[in-house]
C-alpha cells in the first residue's frame, strides 16, 4: 500500500518583518496561499528509511541525511518507508518547495501508519514555513513561524501565474541584507476578501519586506517582477518569499495562461506556471 500527498506552492502574498528576537530569529507577519501547482510526495511502508528523488527539479538536491523529507521522516518514530519525492518546483525559490515536501512527508507517514503528527516545536525546528505548510490553505503567519491561523473566510479562487528566473536565493542571506528589520505589521483584523478587486486593494497596502533586499543580492527579480505586472490582465505582481519566484494576480484563467505563455516564449530559461490559489488542506490519495 502507498500514500501520495500534494505538496503546493506556497506563496507569500504579503509578508512584514516586524522584529528580530534576541536569538537572531526574524519575526513575520504574513498573508500565506497556496497553489495548485507544487510537488508530490509518495511513501510506501518499508524495511528502512530511504528517498529517492525525481522530477524535473531533482537537480541538484541531494536525497541525504539532511534533506528535509528525511528530517521530518524521522520525526515519526517507526515509520519506516520508501518515499519518493516528483520535484516540480524550483530549488531555493521563495515558494516553501522544501518546506511544503516535509510537511506533505508528516502528513502521508501518518496517514500510512496511523500515527498522529509531531508536536509543534518539533515541526517548527524543520523550519519557520513548515507549520503553515501543513495547514496547505490560506493562513496568517506570526511570529518565528508558529503562529498559524487559518483565514476566517476563504480566499477567491485567483488565477496567479509564477515566475522564477533559475537563480537560488539564501534565505538567511536575504534577511541579512535587510536595512530594516522594525516594520509595521499587517492590520490587526484582516478586511473581507471575497473576491479578486478586494484582494488586490488590500495587498496593495501590503509589502514583502523582503524584496528590496533580494533584489540587491540578484537584481533579475525586478525584471521578472516587471514582466509579470506588464502582462494583460496582471492586477498585482510582487515577489513571494525570500525570491526569487514573482506572482501575479489576474482576472480569469485564460488571461493567466496567455501571460505565462508569453512569458515562457520571451523567457525559455525562465520557469513559468499558470495556476490558482487554493483552500483547500492537502490532498491524500491512497
Amino acid at each position: 500500500m502507498a500514500t501520495e500527498v500534494f505538496a503546493p506552492a506556497k506563496i507569500n502574498l504579503a509578508l512584514h518583518v516586524t522584529g528580530r528576537r534576541a536569538d537572531g530569529y526574524h519575526l513575520l507577519d504574513s498573508l500565506v496561499a497556496f497553489a495548485d501547482v507544487g510537488d508530490h510526495i509518495r511513501v510506501e511502508r518499508a524495511g528502512r528509511l530511504s528517498l529517492t528523488v525525481t522530477g524535473p527539479h531533482c537537480a541538484g538536491l541531494s536525497a541525504g541525511e539532511d534533506n528535509l523529507v528525511l528530517r521530518a521522516a524521522r520525526l515519526m518514530p517507526g515509520a519506516q518507508a520508501r518515499i519518493t519525492l516528483d520535484k516540480v518546483l524550483p530549488l531555493a525559490s521563495g515558494i516553501g518547495g522544501g518546506s511544503a515536501d516535509a510537511a506533505a512527508t508528516l502528513r502521508a507517514l501518518a496517514r500510512l501508519y496511523g500515527l498522529p503528527l509531531p508536536a509543534a516545536p518539533a515541526v517548527l525546528d524543520l523550519g519557520a514555513d513548515v507549520p503553515v505548510c501543513l495547514q496547505g490553505r490560506a493562513c496568517r503567519m506570526t511570529g518565528v513561524g508558529e503562529g498559524v491561523a487559518p483565514l476566517a473566510r476563504p480566499l477567491p479562487e485567483v488565477a496567479v501565474v509564477l515566475v522564477n528566473p533559475g537563480v537560488a536565493l539564501s534565505t538567511p542571506a536575504v534577511f541579512a541584507a535587510l536595512e530594516r528589520r522594525d516594520n509595521p505589521p499587517l492590520p490587526d483584523e484582516l478586511p473581507p476578501l471575497p473576491d479578486l478587486p478586494a484582494l488586490a486593494a488590500f495587498l496593495r497596502g501590503t509589502r514583502n519586506d523582503l524584496e528590496p533586499a533580494a533584489i540587491r543580492l540578484a537584481p533579475v527579480i525586478a525584471q521578472v517582477r516587471a514582466a509579470v505586472a506588464a502582462q494583460p490582465g496582471c492586477v498585482l505582481a510582487r515577489m513571494s518569499g525570500s525570491g526569487a519566484t514573482c506572482f501575479g494576480l489576474f482576472g480569469d484563467a485564460r488571461q493567466a495562461a496567455t501571460a505565462a505563455a508569453t512569458l515562457q516564449a520571451r523567457e525559455p530559461g525562465w520557469w513559468v506556471a499558470a495556476t490558482r490559489l487554493r483552500d483547500q488542506a492537502m490532498r491524500a490519495t491512497t
